[in-house]
């Protein structure tokens, strides 16, 4: 039993830390599919914060508490209470750092397409582009994307 406990804590830890959606960092379903490309500058520029998550670490955590939980010891009862005890207060723990590991900031683009229109584009930053940069919008699936214009 210890040894389930720990490898879901462990899964669960792991699968908090993954990478998450960035300019540059495409789903495997992406690729092949055809984007619309446009262009336009960057006209401004804000940080802003994005909210975690809230899906695997709540399970992993009522899961490894209800087990830990029901490791109390005493009679069945007792285990029983312990079980359901560190279920309630595991799916909690595990919420609350989920959301916390998740938490990230981002940047919220406004653009300035060449026909005029004004949009708005959250997304990271590793590519560092700035005010007043030429870029290329890059629409797939409903998803678009800010890259550095290539001439």
């Amino acid at each position: 039993m210890k040894k389930l406990f720990f490898a879901l804590l462990i899964a669960c830890g792991l699968t908090a830390c993954g990478i998450g959606n960035t300019n540059t960092t495409y789903s495997r379903s992406a690729i092949g599919q055809q984007g619309a490309v446009s262009y336009g500058t960057i006209i401004s520029m804000a940080v802003i914060n994005t909210a975690g998550t809230n899906s695997i670490g709540t399970v992993g955590g009522a899961v490894a508490g209800g087990a830990a939980g029901s490791m109390i010891g005493g009679n069945t009862a007792v285990n029983i209470i312990g079980g359901v005890g560190g279920a309630i207060l595991g799916g909690m723990v595990g919420s609350a750092t989920e959301q916390a590991l998740t938490r990230d900031t981002a940047m919220e683009f406004i653009v300035q397409k060449q026909n005029g229109q004004v949009i708005a584009i959250v997304q990271s930053n590793e590519l560092n582009l700035r005010v007043g940069d030429p870029v290329m919008l890059i629409s797939t699936g409903g998803t678009t994307r800010i890259r550095a214009r290539m001439y």
